[in-house]
């Protein structure tokens, strides 16, 4: 993962075609967002379909990064354990946090600097929290984004991780957007490996934006940020794959 590039907020990033954009209904199986993700970041890559933004929530679950380490899961029998291949280290996901996964042609957009993509995602993501009336910032040598408490006594605590992965200039994985889940399951872990500074919600800081109102400037602000979207048609294997998880 890498830091904020201090580019402008408001600069348009390379266009390529409309990107797709997806919105799950209800709870969806990570093992069966994982698979899902992987089939179209390779039709991506193979010119067959179009980049894809997916937004979904997932049951209550933690996630180790290719970072994770051991003894940063401090309750490992309290909710369901995936390792996945993105980078970053745990995490949680659950109700009332907004995933975005983000499936892009990282390659033609970027170069080789994955640091300049990372820098765009979390643009888009203190974009679209400034719609909502919240300021999230960077903080260098953290990834993610911030809020800074004044206190007292001062502090800063996490509203929104990014773990991503890149595969032959593809990537998947994405963002998690804290607007209302059940903050207490981050005991479980150590959040990000980061053990001096909390996470936070919407919710939590008083905000009452709801997850629509999240998707609206999500979208917005991805579309000021890379371009136009266009809503997309779900594969015909994900249907399957959706029978086949039931």
């Amino acid at each position: 993962m890498n830091d904020f590039d201090g580019c402008s907020m408001n600069a348009r990033l390379p266009q390529t075609s409309n990107v797709s954009w997806r919105t799950s209904p209800g709870l969806t199986p990570y093992p069966l967002a994982v698979e899902t993700m992987e089939r179209r970041a390779a039709d991506i890559r193979d010119g067959k379909q179009p980049e894809l933004v997916w937004l979904l929530e997932h049951p209550p679950l933690y996630t180790a990064g290719t970072s994770a380490r051991p003894a940063d899961l401090r309750d490992p029998d309290s909710l369901p354990v995936f390792s996945t291949g993105r980078g970053g280290q745990f995490t949680y996901h659950g109700p009332g946090q907004r995933i975005a996964y983000v499936m892009l042609d990282v390659q033609r957009r970027f170069g080789a600097d994955v640091r300049a993509f990372v820098g765009a995602l979390e643009r888009w993501l203190i974009a679209a929290l400034s719609d909502v009336g919240v300021r999230g910032e960077t903080r260098e040598g953290r990834v993610g984004i911030w809020i800074a408490d004044p206190g007292p006594p001062p502090s800063e605590n996490k509203i929104a991780a990014l773990g991503i992965r890149i595969r032959r200039g593809v990537s998947f994985h994405g963002i998690s957007l804290n607007v209302a889940p059940d903050l207490s399951h981050y005991a479980g872990i150590v959040p990000c490996g980061i053990a001096e500074h909390g996470v936070t919600s919407l919710g939590d800081l008083g905000c009452q934006a709801s997850t629509k109102d999240v998707d609206i400037a999500l979208r917005q602000q991805f579309e000021a940020l890379f371009g136009p979207t266009a809503d997309d048609v779900p594969l015909a294997e994900t249907g399957a794959l959706s029978a086949a998880a039931k």
